[in-house]
């Protein structure tokens, strides 16, 4: 029975991005700090502890299939970008959870984004009429967006959806995170 539970759990870490993997085994398994675990993925103490809360929420209701569950992911963040662009309030309103949540590192800040935003409503109304130098991307292995400047990344939006609703919008601006992701444009 141990054997089956190993083998479970290998599989379930597999669905997680490496930088996820890490932070989610040593908070979650080894109990080290957050403030411990940040130098090791690359990341500030913060955005080390979204990685774990994100792995967390993976485990607890790990698709059955990533590739399945990467393609609805995309198609909820292609129609994310859609809204945005043409600044379709309502169509926005539809794909955001009525509890999104939407943080932006210091970086973002500097670049005009609020630090947090609370709520569908208030999401929504920040993204209204905006995206347009957005694309869909994968980041650390999840579909995300991209914002690019004269070819470099100047920003990404971790987005993290369930079901066909997006409940959390991360903003990354900082050089070192940035670099640190894995992050790669999707064909349109």
């Amino acid at each position: 029975m141990a054997d089956s539970v190993g083998l479970a759990m290998l599989i379930v870490l597999e669905t997680l991005a490496p930088a996820e993997r890490v932070a989610f085994v040593l908070h979650d398994m080894f109990d080290l700090a957050f403030d411990d675990i940040a130098p090791i993925v690359g990341r500030s103490t913060d955005a080390a502890r979204q990685l774990a809360s994100r792995a967390r929420r993976r485990v607890q209701g790990a698709p059955t299939s990533p590739t399945a569950d990467r393609a609805r992911q995309r198609k909820v963040v292609e129609a994310f970008l859609v809204a945005s662009r043409d600044g379709n309030f309502e169509a926005l309103l539809s794909i955001l959870d009525p509890d999104v949540v939407f943080r932006a590192d210091e970086a973002a800040t500097r670049l005009g984004s609020q630090a947090e935003l609370r709520g569908a409503q208030a999401v929504a109304t920040m993204f209204n009429g905006r995206a347009r130098g957005a694309k869909a991307a994968l980041i650390d292995g999840g579909v995300g967006i991209l914002v690019e400047r004269d070819g470099a990344t100047l920003l990404v939006l971790r987005v993290t959806t369930k079901g066909d609703r997006v409940v959390a919008v991360d903003a990354v601006a900082e050089t070192d995170q940035l670099a640190a992701l894995a992050v790669s444009a999707l064909a349109e």
